[in-house]
């Protein structure tokens, strides 16, 4: 019986400092894309989504004419055919300049811990690959693409 209650203070015991050493951490991440150099463009396509959680404009056969570089949300576009007007290029004249920064919080053992934040930018210039277009406006002209 003293075996049985030794093993139940110590598990009361072990439970107690889990709970004490719990560690809670919150996580922010922000990328934003601004392009910084290239030509003021207007341009007629229709929106997409590209494969990498961003946007692109095609033609009219789904054909890619430019990667949009925008931090708005343009899933209310999709499908349609608009006028974008932006900062792009289609060759070595433009330069994307991209920010990520990285927050985070939290607690040890119910004591804060500092906050601690971390910001990195990259500028890419030249050819990127595909053209891309820095989206400052968009117009909706028609509900479908044709």
């Amino acid at each position: 019986m003293k075996l049985i209650g030794a093993a139940a203070g110590i598990f009361m015991c072990a439970t107690t400092l889990a709970a004490a050493q719990e560690i809670k951490t919150t996580t922010k991440e922000k990328t934003t894309f601004k392009v910084e150099e290239g030509r003021d463009l207007k341009v007629t396509g229709c929106v997409q989504r590209f494969e990498d959680a961003g946007y692109m404009l095609t033609d009219t056969t789904g054909n890619l004419k430019f990667v949009l570089v925008t931090d708005d949300n343009l899933s209310k576009y999709v499908g349609h055919l608009v006028d974008v007007k932006g900062l792009g290029t289609d060759g070595a004249d433009g330069k994307i300049k991209i920010e990520k920064e990285v927050g985070t919080s939290g607690q040890v053992g119910g004591e804060k811990e500092p906050d601690r934040h971390s910001k990195k930018t990259t500028e890419v210039s030249g050819d990127v690959g595909f053209p891309y277009l820095g989206m400052r406006s968009i117009k909706k002209l028609s509900n479908a693409c044709r």
